[in-house]
C-alpha cells in the first residue's frame, strides 16, 4: 500500500497539536476518521507512530519519521506552488526573437505590462534580421518570434499580423526631394545615389527594383546604415518603424508609387504547444499591439 500525502498531513497536525482532537478540529476530519488515517499510515510503515498509552507521545520511530515527514511536506507544498505558478505563467521564462525595429519601438510597451503582470518570469529578447529570427524560432530556440511574414512557411509557422509598416525613403533634411513630404514617386529618385539595405528586397518585385541595381553602396548594419546616409552621398528605403523618431538629421519620406507596405507581425510553430508564460506574452502583443495608437504613429 503506498503512502498518501494526507496520511503525512494527519501525522504532522496530531504532533503539532498535541493530540488526535485538537488535531481533528484543525483538519476538519472526525476524531474517528484522523485516528484511522494514522493506523493505516502505520500499517503501511509497519511500525507505531505514537505510544499505545499515550496518543500524543511519539514512538522513537515516529520521533525518526517526524523530521523527515516534515522537510518531504514542505518540499511537496513548495512544489506544487511552483508548478500551479507557472501553470498560471506567473514563473519560468520565455524567449522571444524579434526584428530590431520591432524590438526598439513596440516590444517595450508590452515588455513593460508583462513585468508588472508576471513580476518573476525571465524574459530572453533577441534582436535579428527578418531571416535570423525565423530560423531561430524555427531550431527551437525562442517561443516567440515578431517579424514580416514575407519568408515563413505556412505549414510549420503560425503568423498572427499585427501591423502594416509602410515604406519610404530616407534622405537628409536638405536633400532636394524633401519637398515631396506627403509622398514620392520611386522616379523621383532614379537621379540620386541609392544606398541598399536588407529590407530593400521590398522593392523587388516592383518596378521600383531599379534603385536596388544601380545601387553604389550596400550597408546591412542599421546603425551604420544612419552614419552612412549622415554623410549625404545617398538614400535608402526603410519601413516607418526601423526610422527613429528623435531623428534630427534625416528625414522618412512615404513612398506613394508603388506604396509598399511590410507586414509585421507575431508568430510561433504550428502545432507546438508553448509554455503558459509565452502565451501570457502572445496573447498580450495581441491585445495591446493590433490597431494601437503606438503602430499608426499617433
Amino acid at each position: 500500500m503506498d503512502i498518501k500525502i494526507q496520511q503525512l498531513r494527519h501525522f504532522v497536525l496530531v504532533v503539532e497539536e498535541g493530540g488526535f482532537r485538537a488535531a481533528s478540529s484543525r483538519a476538519n476530519r472526525s476524531q474517528a476518521a484522523l485516528s484511522t488515517s494514522i493506523k493505516e499510515l502505520e500499517r503501511t510503515l509497519e511500525q507505531p507512530l505514537f505510544e499505545s498509552g499515550n496518543k500524543s507521545t511519539l514512538t522513537p520511530f515516529g520521533q525518526i519519521c517526524l523530521p523527515k515527514i516534515t522537510q518531504f511536506l514542505h518540499i511537496y507544498k513548495t512544489l506544487d506552488n511552483d508548478l500551479r505558478a507557472a501553470a498560471a505563467g506567473q514563473q519560468g521564462r520565455v524567449r522571444i526573437a524579434s526584428v530590431p525595429s520591432v524590438a526598439a519601438k513596440l516590444i517595450p510597451n508590452v515588455l513593460g505590462r508583462f513585468c508588472k503582470k508576471y513580476p518573476n518570469v525571465e524574459i530572453s529578447l533577441i534582436d535579428d534580421n527578418a531571416a535570423g529570427v525565423e530560423a531561430r524560432l524555427l531550431a527551437g530556440e525562442v517561443d516567440l518570434a515578431l517579424g514580416n511574414c514575407a519568408n515563413l512557411d505556412a505549414d510549420t509557422v503560425n503568423f498572427t499580423p499585427l501591423i502594416a509598416d509602410p515604406i519610404g525613403v530616407v534622405c537628409l533634411k536638405d536633400n532636394p526631394i524633401t519637398k515631396y513630404a506627403n509622398g514620392i514617386e520611386w522616379r523621383a529618385l532614379l537621379e540620386q545615389p541609392f544606398i541598399h539595405n536588407g529590407t530593400c528586397t521590398l522593392l523587388d518585385p516592383t518596378p521600383a527594383r531599379v534603385l536596388i541595381e544601380k545601387a553604389l553602396y550596400s550597408v546591412e548594419n542599421i546603425t551604420s546604415l544612419f552614419s552612412v546616409l549622415k554623410l549625404g552621398i545617398g538614400i535608402t528605403t526603410l519601413p516607418k518603424l526601423a526610422f527613429p523618431n528623435n531623428e534630427t538629421d534625416l528625414v522618412w519620406l512615404p513612398l506613394i508609387d508603388p506604396p509598399l507596405e511590410r507586414q509585421i507581425g507575431i508568430f510561433r510553430l504550428a502545432g507546438h504547444t508553448i509554455s503558459p508564460q509565452a502565451q501570457a506574452f502572445y496573447d498580450l502583443c495581441i491585445e495591446h499591439l493590433i490597431c494601437s495608437d503606438e503602430l499608426n504613429g499617433k
